[in-house]
């Protein structure tokens, strides 16, 4: 019984890593830091949450995760950085070309700078994993 679980759990460990490793060759992954004009964070969270991240979703985009720097250094209070997963750069490509035609991105985008622009700069980094990369 003991081994016929243990070869068991060896074989979805199998699984799982194969998985993981057989992604799409294309797969590209896009580190997106937006630099939020002063006093604009919570707004830009909040569309984010409200909007964004939805639309986002509906045209394609793999949202991995969104983070906000702890160190005043850093942008503390006035930088969001996020992880996007497309399924090549074509993919990402059409999938920004979509979202930003959308008119609810339009008019959630209006309604959100009625009192100014939520960004400064947004920076964009297409990167590709590595072969020993657990995330692929």
């Amino acid at each position: 019984m003991r081994l016929a679980f243990t070869a068991a759990l060896l074989g979805l460990a199998v699984t799982i890593a194969a998985s993981a490793h057989d992604a799409t060759p294309d797969r590209v992954f896009e580190l997106r830091t937006y630099h939020v004009a002063d006093g604009k964070l919570a707004e830009l969270h909040k569309r984010f949450r409200d909007h964004t991240c939805e639309l986002l979703t509906k045209h394609g985009a793999e949202l991995i995760g969104f983070w906000t720097p702890i160190d005043e250094k850093d942008g503390k209070g006035k930088t969001l950085v996020y992880l996007v997963a497309h399924a090549s750069r074509d993919a990402a490509t059409e999938t920004w070309r979509a979202f930003r035609a959308d008119p609810a991105w339009i008019k959630v985008k209006a309604a959100s700078e009625v009192n100014g622009v939520l960004t400064e700069k947004v920076d964009s980094v297409f990167m590709e994993p590595t072969d020993y990369s657990a995330m692929r």
